[in-house]
């Protein structure tokens, strides 16, 4: 059975996101991992509403900022996709990790 590691990362600062799977994609490949990706997705633009103070009605403007996506799959190469998932991302980056493990077509189970 093979596994694919997806990983999925998002950042409100698109160069050092950028940087960052840039850099994870070039090690895989040295590694000589299969790897899928990076895939931009479009940015969402985020509103946090402000208050001055706990009493409704008193408020800041909104703060707004963009939040930018990649994703990437590694698929086989688990002992590499475990050091990758095992690394120390930049804070501002949020990374999460979704393991699918896949059957051989034709397989039968009984």
């Amino acid at each position: 059975m093979t596994f694919v590691t997806k990983l999925d990362f998002a950042s409100g600062d698109r160069d050092v996101l950028a940087e960052t799977v840039q850099e994870l994609k070039e090690t895989l490949e040295r590694k000589g991992a299969e790897c899928k990706g990076p895939h931009a997705s479009p940015s969402e633009n985020v509103t946090v509403p402000l208050y001055k103070n706990l009493a409704p009605g008193d408020e800041f403007s909104p703060w707004r900022y963009d939040v930018y996506r990649r994703s990437m799959e590694i698929h086989g190469a688990d002992d590499i996709a475990r050091d990758v998932v095992g690394r120390d991302f930049p804070d501002s980056i949020h990374v999460e990790v979704e393991v699918d493990q896949k059957k051989p077509l034709g397989h039968r189970r009984d």
